[in-house]
Protein backbone atom coordinates (compact mmCIF):
# COMPACT_ATOMS: atom_id res chain seq x y z
CA UNK A 1 0.00 0.00 0.00
CA UNK A 2 2.74 2.40 0.98
CA UNK A 3 4.71 1.29 -2.03
CA UNK A 4 1.83 2.18 -4.36
CA UNK A 5 1.45 5.58 -2.77
CA UNK A 6 5.18 6.09 -3.13
CA UNK A 7 5.04 5.26 -6.82
CA UNK A 8 2.08 7.59 -7.31
CA UNK A 9 3.89 10.35 -5.51
CA UNK A 10 7.00 9.85 -7.63
CA UNK A 11 4.98 9.92 -10.86
CA UNK A 12 3.25 13.09 -9.78
CA UNK A 13 6.57 14.61 -8.91
CA UNK A 14 7.96 13.81 -12.38
CA UNK A 15 4.88 15.18 -14.09
CA UNK A 16 5.10 18.36 -12.05
CA UNK A 17 8.78 18.75 -12.98
CA UNK A 18 8.01 18.35 -16.68
CA UNK A 19 5.18 20.87 -16.41
CA UNK A 20 7.40 23.38 -14.64
CA UNK A 21 10.17 22.83 -17.19
CA UNK A 22 7.70 23.45 -20.03
CA UNK A 23 6.50 26.67 -18.39
CA UNK A 24 10.12 27.76 -17.95
CA UNK A 25 10.87 27.21 -21.66
CA UNK A 26 7.74 29.13 -22.61
CA UNK A 27 8.62 32.03 -20.33
CA UNK A 28 12.14 32.10 -21.68
CA UNK A 29 10.75 32.22 -25.18
CA UNK A 30 8.39 35.05 -24.26
CA UNK A 31 11.31 36.93 -22.80
CA UNK A 32 13.38 36.22 -25.92
CA UNK A 33 11.12 36.34 -29.01
CA UNK A 34 14.19 35.99 -31.24
CA UNK A 35 14.59 32.45 -29.92
CA UNK A 36 11.09 31.48 -30.99
CA UNK A 37 11.62 33.18 -34.36
CA UNK A 38 14.85 31.26 -34.89
CA UNK A 39 13.04 28.00 -34.25
CA UNK A 40 10.54 28.54 -37.03
CA UNK A 41 12.84 30.35 -39.49
CA UNK A 42 13.52 28.38 -42.68
CA UNK A 43 16.86 28.86 -44.41
CA UNK A 44 17.19 27.90 -48.07
CA UNK A 45 20.76 27.63 -49.34
CA UNK A 46 20.65 28.21 -53.10
CA UNK A 47 23.68 27.33 -55.24
CA UNK A 48 24.31 29.02 -58.59
CA UNK A 49 27.12 28.42 -61.06
CA UNK A 50 26.47 31.83 -62.64
CA UNK A 51 28.81 34.73 -61.73
CA UNK A 52 27.26 37.25 -59.35
CA UNK A 53 28.14 40.15 -61.67
CA UNK A 54 25.70 38.93 -64.34
CA UNK A 55 21.98 39.69 -64.75
CA UNK A 56 21.19 36.25 -63.29
CA UNK A 57 23.32 36.99 -60.23
CA UNK A 58 21.65 40.35 -59.64
CA UNK A 59 18.21 38.79 -60.09
CA UNK A 60 18.93 36.08 -57.51
CA UNK A 61 20.04 38.69 -54.99
CA UNK A 62 16.83 40.61 -55.61
CA UNK A 63 14.83 37.40 -55.19
CA UNK A 64 16.49 36.83 -51.82
CA UNK A 65 15.43 40.28 -50.64
CA UNK A 66 11.86 39.86 -51.86
CA UNK A 67 11.53 36.42 -50.26
CA UNK A 68 12.46 37.96 -46.92
CA UNK A 69 9.82 40.67 -47.38
CA UNK A 70 7.06 38.27 -48.48
CA UNK A 71 7.72 35.84 -45.60
CA UNK A 72 8.24 38.58 -42.98
CA UNK A 73 11.75 37.28 -42.51
CA UNK A 74 10.68 33.71 -41.80
CA UNK A 75 12.19 32.32 -45.03
CA UNK A 76 15.82 33.25 -45.65
CA UNK A 77 17.27 32.66 -49.11
CA UNK A 78 21.06 32.49 -49.05
CA UNK A 79 22.56 32.57 -52.54
CA UNK A 80 25.96 31.03 -53.20
CA UNK A 81 27.13 32.49 -56.53
CA UNK A 82 30.09 31.79 -58.82
CA UNK A 83 30.03 28.00 -58.57
CA UNK A 84 31.50 28.01 -55.04
CA UNK A 85 29.27 25.05 -54.14
CA UNK A 86 30.62 23.00 -57.07
CA UNK A 87 29.56 22.06 -60.58
CA UNK A 88 26.05 21.10 -61.54
CA UNK A 89 26.54 17.40 -60.77
CA UNK A 90 28.02 18.31 -57.37
CA UNK A 91 25.23 20.67 -56.34
CA UNK A 92 22.57 18.25 -57.52
CA UNK A 93 24.08 15.56 -55.29
CA UNK A 94 24.15 18.04 -52.38
CA UNK A 95 20.54 18.96 -53.13
CA UNK A 96 19.49 15.33 -52.82
CA UNK A 97 21.35 15.06 -49.49
CA UNK A 98 19.77 18.35 -48.31
CA UNK A 99 23.21 19.90 -47.77
CA UNK A 100 21.79 22.67 -49.92
CA UNK A 101 18.10 23.18 -50.56
CA UNK A 102 18.00 24.88 -53.95
CA UNK A 103 19.99 25.18 -57.16
CA UNK A 104 20.00 27.18 -60.36
CA UNK A 105 20.54 24.66 -63.14
CA UNK A 106 21.14 25.12 -66.84
CA UNK A 107 19.69 22.71 -69.39
CA UNK A 108 22.71 20.50 -68.71
CA UNK A 109 21.95 20.31 -65.01
CA UNK A 110 18.25 19.74 -65.59
CA UNK A 111 19.26 16.93 -67.90
CA UNK A 112 20.89 15.18 -64.91
CA UNK A 113 17.40 15.04 -63.36
CA UNK A 114 15.63 13.96 -66.55
CA UNK A 115 17.62 13.08 -69.65
CA UNK A 116 14.92 14.27 -72.04
CA UNK A 117 15.47 17.93 -71.16
CA UNK A 118 18.83 18.14 -72.96
CA UNK A 119 16.93 17.66 -76.22
CA UNK A 120 15.83 21.32 -75.92
CA UNK A 121 19.49 22.20 -76.42
CA UNK A 122 20.16 20.03 -79.47
CA UNK A 123 22.39 22.21 -81.71
CA UNK A 124 20.42 24.35 -84.18
CA UNK A 125 17.11 22.61 -83.45
CA UNK A 126 15.45 25.71 -81.91
CA UNK A 127 16.82 28.77 -83.68
CA UNK A 128 15.27 31.95 -82.24
CA UNK A 129 13.13 33.37 -79.41
CA UNK A 130 9.79 32.97 -81.15
CA UNK A 131 10.48 29.29 -81.85
CA UNK A 132 11.54 28.74 -78.25
CA UNK A 133 8.38 30.40 -76.94
CA UNK A 134 6.24 28.12 -79.09
CA UNK A 135 8.05 24.96 -77.92
CA UNK A 136 7.91 25.91 -74.24
CA UNK A 137 4.22 26.77 -74.47
CA UNK A 138 3.49 23.18 -75.45
CA UNK A 139 6.14 21.26 -73.50
CA UNK A 140 7.08 23.11 -70.29
CA UNK A 141 4.22 21.64 -68.15
CA UNK A 142 5.22 18.13 -69.21
CA UNK A 143 8.89 18.73 -68.41
CA UNK A 144 8.07 20.27 -65.01
CA UNK A 145 6.02 17.23 -64.09
CA UNK A 146 8.96 14.97 -64.94
CA UNK A 147 11.29 17.01 -62.70
CA UNK A 148 8.86 17.18 -59.78
CA UNK A 149 8.34 13.42 -59.82
CA UNK A 150 12.05 13.01 -59.01
CA UNK A 151 11.65 14.61 -55.57
CA UNK A 152 12.09 18.23 -56.56
CA UNK A 153 9.96 21.34 -56.96
CA UNK A 154 10.34 23.48 -60.08
CA UNK A 155 10.16 27.01 -58.75
CA UNK A 156 10.75 28.90 -62.01
CA UNK A 157 12.18 28.75 -65.53
CA UNK A 158 13.88 31.56 -67.38
CA UNK A 159 15.06 32.00 -70.94
CA UNK A 160 18.55 33.36 -70.53
CA UNK A 161 19.63 34.09 -74.06
CA UNK A 162 21.46 31.99 -76.60
CA UNK A 163 24.59 29.90 -76.58
CA UNK A 164 27.09 31.22 -79.09
CA UNK A 165 30.58 30.29 -80.26
CA UNK A 166 33.54 32.34 -78.99
CA UNK A 167 36.92 31.51 -80.52
CA UNK A 168 40.51 32.63 -80.98
CA UNK A 169 40.21 32.64 -84.76
CA UNK A 170 37.29 33.66 -86.97
CA UNK A 171 34.41 31.24 -87.40
CA UNK A 172 31.97 31.54 -90.30
CA UNK A 173 31.51 27.93 -91.37
CA UNK A 174 31.60 24.57 -89.53
CA UNK A 175 35.08 23.78 -90.90
CA UNK A 176 36.43 26.98 -89.32
CA UNK A 177 35.46 25.71 -85.88
CA UNK A 178 36.54 22.12 -86.54
CA UNK A 179 40.14 23.36 -86.88
CA UNK A 180 40.05 24.70 -83.29
CA UNK A 181 39.93 22.87 -79.94
CA UNK A 182 36.44 23.35 -78.54
CA UNK A 183 35.74 23.20 -74.80
CA UNK A 184 32.87 21.07 -73.59
CA UNK A 185 31.53 20.50 -70.09
CA UNK A 186 32.29 17.05 -68.64
CA UNK A 187 28.75 17.23 -67.24
CA UNK A 188 27.16 17.37 -70.71
CA UNK A 189 28.41 14.28 -72.56
CA UNK A 190 25.38 14.48 -74.87
CA UNK A 191 26.44 17.80 -76.37
CA UNK A 192 30.06 16.69 -76.54
CA UNK A 193 29.04 13.52 -78.37
CA UNK A 194 26.89 15.51 -80.79
CA UNK A 195 29.81 17.72 -81.76
CA UNK A 196 32.24 14.77 -81.93
CA UNK A 197 29.96 12.98 -84.39
CA UNK A 198 30.08 16.09 -86.55
CA UNK A 199 33.89 16.08 -86.51
CA UNK A 200 34.80 18.66 -83.86
CA UNK A 201 37.82 18.49 -81.52
CA UNK A 202 36.25 18.36 -78.06
CA UNK A 203 38.18 19.03 -74.83
CA UNK A 204 36.38 18.50 -71.46
CA UNK A 205 36.79 21.57 -69.23
CA UNK A 206 34.85 22.61 -66.12
CA UNK A 207 33.26 26.06 -66.34
CA UNK A 208 35.45 27.54 -63.62
CA UNK A 209 38.57 26.43 -65.54
CA UNK A 210 37.67 27.94 -68.92
CA UNK A 211 39.79 31.08 -68.57
CA UNK A 212 42.84 29.15 -67.39
CA UNK A 213 42.41 26.65 -70.23
CA UNK A 214 42.18 29.43 -72.82
CA UNK A 215 45.27 31.12 -71.38
CA UNK A 216 47.27 27.90 -71.50
CA UNK A 217 46.25 27.04 -75.08
CA UNK A 218 44.50 23.86 -73.95
CA UNK A 219 41.39 25.11 -75.79
CA UNK A 220 40.74 27.63 -78.57
CA UNK A 221 36.96 28.05 -78.43
CA UNK A 222 33.94 27.79 -76.14
CA UNK A 223 30.20 27.68 -76.65
CA UNK A 224 28.56 29.74 -73.93
CA UNK A 225 26.07 32.49 -73.18
CA UNK A 226 27.46 35.97 -73.98
CA UNK A 227 26.53 37.08 -70.45
CA UNK A 228 28.67 34.31 -68.97
CA UNK A 229 31.53 34.99 -71.36
CA UNK A 230 31.41 38.66 -70.42
CA UNK A 231 31.20 37.96 -66.70
CA UNK A 232 34.11 35.49 -66.83
CA UNK A 233 36.21 37.77 -69.11
CA UNK A 234 36.75 34.98 -71.66
CA UNK A 235 36.48 37.36 -74.62
CA UNK A 236 39.95 38.71 -73.84
CA UNK A 237 41.35 35.59 -75.50
CA UNK A 238 38.40 34.18 -77.45
CA UNK A 239 38.07 37.43 -79.39
CA UNK A 240 35.66 36.20 -82.10
CA UNK A 241 31.94 35.53 -81.69
CA UNK A 242 29.95 33.82 -84.45
CA UNK A 243 26.54 35.51 -84.76
CA UNK A 244 24.56 32.27 -85.24
CA UNK A 245 22.52 30.86 -82.32
CA UNK A 246 23.68 27.38 -81.29
CA UNK A 247 20.96 26.59 -78.73
CA UNK A 248 18.77 28.35 -76.16
CA UNK A 249 20.38 28.94 -72.76
CA UNK A 250 17.79 27.92 -70.18
CA UNK A 251 17.85 28.36 -66.44
CA UNK A 252 15.73 26.53 -63.90
CA UNK A 253 15.41 27.27 -60.17
CA UNK A 254 14.85 23.97 -58.39
CA UNK A 255 14.24 23.19 -54.70
CA UNK A 256 14.14 19.79 -53.07
CA UNK A 257 10.75 18.70 -51.79
CA UNK A 258 12.07 18.41 -48.24
CA UNK A 259 12.89 22.10 -48.11
CA UNK A 260 9.72 23.13 -49.94
CA UNK A 261 7.57 21.21 -47.44
CA UNK A 262 9.16 23.11 -44.52
CA UNK A 263 8.03 26.49 -45.84
CA UNK A 264 4.71 27.63 -44.31
CA UNK A 265 1.86 27.17 -46.76
CA UNK A 266 0.74 30.77 -46.29
CA UNK A 267 3.97 32.06 -47.86
CA UNK A 268 4.31 29.64 -50.78
CA UNK A 269 2.07 31.47 -53.30
CA UNK A 270 3.94 34.72 -52.68
CA UNK A 271 7.35 33.09 -52.99
CA UNK A 272 6.34 31.39 -56.24
CA UNK A 273 4.97 34.68 -57.59
CA UNK A 274 8.21 36.53 -56.74
CA UNK A 275 10.41 33.81 -58.25
CA UNK A 276 8.46 33.51 -61.49
CA UNK A 277 8.11 37.27 -61.89
CA UNK A 278 11.86 37.72 -61.55
CA UNK A 279 12.46 34.84 -63.96
CA UNK A 280 10.08 36.50 -66.43
CA UNK A 281 11.90 39.80 -65.96
CA UNK A 282 15.12 38.04 -66.95
CA UNK A 283 13.45 36.47 -69.97
CA UNK A 284 11.82 39.72 -71.09
CA UNK A 285 14.98 41.78 -70.84
CA UNK A 286 17.58 39.24 -71.90
CA UNK A 287 17.73 40.40 -75.53
CA UNK A 288 18.56 43.93 -74.43
CA UNK A 289 20.97 42.64 -71.80
CA UNK A 290 22.80 40.41 -74.30
CA UNK A 291 22.96 43.28 -76.78
CA UNK A 292 24.54 45.50 -74.12
CA UNK A 293 26.98 42.78 -73.03
CA UNK A 294 28.06 42.14 -76.63
CA UNK A 295 28.37 45.88 -77.24
CA UNK A 296 30.58 46.22 -74.17
CA UNK A 297 32.74 43.27 -75.17
CA UNK A 298 33.03 44.71 -78.70
CA UNK A 299 34.32 47.97 -77.25
CA UNK A 300 37.06 45.91 -75.58
CA UNK A 301 38.08 44.11 -78.76
CA UNK A 302 35.51 41.38 -79.44
CA UNK A 303 34.83 40.86 -83.15
CA UNK A 304 31.41 39.61 -84.26
CA UNK A 305 31.69 37.18 -87.19
CA UNK A 306 28.43 37.90 -89.05
CA UNK A 307 27.08 34.65 -90.50
CA UNK A 308 25.24 35.00 -93.83
CA UNK A 309 21.99 33.11 -94.60
CA UNK A 310 23.91 30.81 -96.94
CA UNK A 311 26.47 30.06 -94.23
CA UNK A 312 23.65 29.40 -91.74
CA UNK A 313 22.32 26.68 -94.03
CA UNK A 314 25.75 25.02 -93.98
CA UNK A 315 25.56 24.76 -90.18
CA UNK A 316 22.01 23.37 -90.29
CA UNK A 317 22.94 20.81 -92.94
CA UNK A 318 25.98 19.70 -90.93
CA UNK A 319 23.77 18.92 -87.91
CA UNK A 320 20.97 17.32 -89.91
CA UNK A 321 23.45 14.90 -91.47
CA UNK A 322 24.65 13.78 -88.03
CA UNK A 323 21.31 13.70 -86.22
CA UNK A 324 20.17 10.18 -87.23
CA UNK A 325 23.18 8.76 -85.38
CA UNK A 326 22.41 10.86 -82.30
CA UNK A 327 18.71 10.15 -81.84
CA UNK A 328 18.02 7.46 -79.26
CA UNK A 329 21.54 7.64 -77.84
CA UNK A 330 22.47 11.29 -77.35
CA UNK A 331 19.04 12.91 -77.61
CA UNK A 332 15.62 11.52 -76.75
CA UNK A 333 14.11 10.46 -80.06
CA UNK A 334 10.44 10.99 -79.13
CA UNK A 335 10.99 14.46 -77.68
CA UNK A 336 13.22 15.52 -80.59
CA UNK A 337 10.57 14.47 -83.09
CA UNK A 338 7.87 16.21 -81.06
CA UNK A 339 9.87 19.45 -80.93
CA UNK A 340 10.70 19.19 -84.63
CA UNK A 341 7.02 18.68 -85.45
CA UNK A 342 6.06 21.77 -83.43
CA UNK A 343 8.73 23.79 -85.22
CA UNK A 344 7.80 22.59 -88.70
CA UNK A 345 4.19 23.63 -88.10
CA UNK A 346 5.32 26.98 -86.69
CA UNK A 347 7.70 27.69 -89.56
CA UNK A 348 4.98 26.88 -92.06
CA UNK A 349 2.72 29.46 -90.41
CA UNK A 350 0.40 27.11 -88.50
Amino acid sequence: MNKGKKMQKTGTSKGTCCFIAGIAVLLLGMGNPEALFAQRKVTIKLASMVPENTPWGAALNRMSQEWAAVSKGEVELRVYHNGVAGGEADVLRKLKLNQIQGVVLTSAGLNLIDSEIMTLSAPFLIRNDSELNRVLRDLKPVLEEKINKQGFFTLAWAKSGWVKIFSRREVFLPQDLKRQKLATSPETPEISQAFKVMGYQMVPVMMNDLLVSLNSGMIDAVYQSPALVGGMQLFGIAKNMASINIAPFMGGIILNQRAWSRIPEAYKPGLIEVSRRIAEDISDSITELETNVIKTMTSYGLKVNQISPEQEQAWYADVEGAMPALLGSTFNRDLYLKINSILQQYRSGH
